[in-house]
């Protein structure tokens, strides 16, 4: 995914397109419960929350990279751990060890937080994603090699993998299938996690474009990508690809989640929406409630223990005008982050 920092989705779009989402309603029983401006220095990506060791990890993005740690039920800082320029995070329960996608990725321990070594791995770290089951840890790279699978025991590379398209949010059922959505590809790939290779993969053909975030009911066996361009979130039957029903989102998301104690799926989208899609069954489903979080808020990580999710996003300047030379990827340049604006929102019930 994209950082929030130079070259982020600007404000000015996300503003044009904010609102597009008129048929979800705007009351209902999730709002934000806390808005806690903790402010410090970079951009950021994935929020991760260690559920078991009760920890939220907020990657800080920038020339001083490092990771931020909070308690997950009060969000007080627990600490901070230097020298990582890291995308997200995934922590092994089992062995305690924690793993900080970046280049080198970093290996450290979740219980003090002391750095054990760094993993050199080809491509280009983004995205990652912690199996507990098998104990191993999934890096996504959009270059190649698309995956690199680490052993959370010990942090030894097992294997690559190659998806032949640029990987965003995965998901695992923990009975040896990993789904990653293809951002580039409008697809979502299936892996088998015992050979680590690519089976197939599923079209979401042109009723859900670019997909940003995936998540999985393991038990229904129903996957929800959430993407770009529409701005759909579709779900699809996890064993045969089948489109079940596509539904409206908002505009930007980076991230999805599924809440099985809710039979819930939402995303977060920089528009300043988190959408919630209650599934009635396995093969229906409704848009329940649109909330109104913050603009920029567009990544998601699921406590669910206490059924609350945590998002996180920075004010921004003045926008640059219209005629100013756009960034990398082609998109609008945006105002200036500023200074120890950066938010953790809590939503909840």
């Amino acid at each position: 995914m994209k950082s929030l920092a130079v070259g982020a989705l600007a404000i000015s779009m996300i503003a044009s397109v904010a609102g597009a989402q008129t048929s979800a309603p705007s009351t209902g029983p999730y709002k934000v419960l806390k808005a806690d401006k903790v402010g410090g220095v970079g951009g950021f990506d994935y929020l991760y929350a260690d559920v078991p060791g009760r920890k939220l990890y907020i990657p800080r993005r920038g020339p001083s990279g490092h990771m931020t740690v909070y308690d997950l039920d009060t969000l007080a800082p627990l600490g901070d751990i230097a020298g990582i320029n890291a995308h997200g995070t995934a922590i092994d329960p089992k062995s305690g060890h924690g793993f900080a996608s970046a280049k080198p990725v970093a290996m450290f321990d979740s219980s003090t937080l002391a750095m054990i070594k760094t993993i050199d791995v080809q491509g280009n770290p983004d995205g990652i994603l912690g199996d507990p089951v098998s104990q191993r840890v999934y890096i996504f790279s959009h270059s190649a090699p698309n995956v690199t699978v680490l052993n959370a025991v010990d942090g030894a590379v097992v294997g690559t993998i190659d998806l032949g398209g640029a990987p965003e949010q995965a998901v695992t059922d923990g009975k040896g299938h990993l789904y990653v959505d293809l951002e580039d590809k409008d697809q979502v790939a299936v892996v088998d996690t015992k050979t680590l290779t690519k089976t197939g993969a599923y079209s979401l053909g042109d009723k859900c474009g670019g997909p940003g975030g995936l998540a999985l009911d393991e038990k229904n066996r129903v996957l929800f990508v959430a993407c770009h361009e529409p701005a759909n979130m579709a779900m699809l039957n996890a064993d045969t690809g089948e489109i079940l029903s596509v539904l409206p989102i908002g505009a930007g998301v980076d991230g999805a989640a599924f809440n099985p104690n809710t039979l819930e799926a939402l995303s977060t989208q920089g528009d300043g929406s988190l959408t919630v899609i209650k599934e009635l069954s396995p093969k229906s489903f409704v848009v329940e409630q649109t909330v109104k979080t913050q603009v920029g808020a567009r990544t998601v990580t699921l406590d669910t223990r206490t059924n609350h999710l945590f998002t996180a996003t920075v004010e921004f300047g003045a926008a640059p005008a219209p005629s100013s030379p756009a960034t990398s990827g082609g998109r609008p340049a945006r105002g200036p982050m500023l200074p120890d604006s950066f938010t953790i929102l809590e939503v909840g019930k």
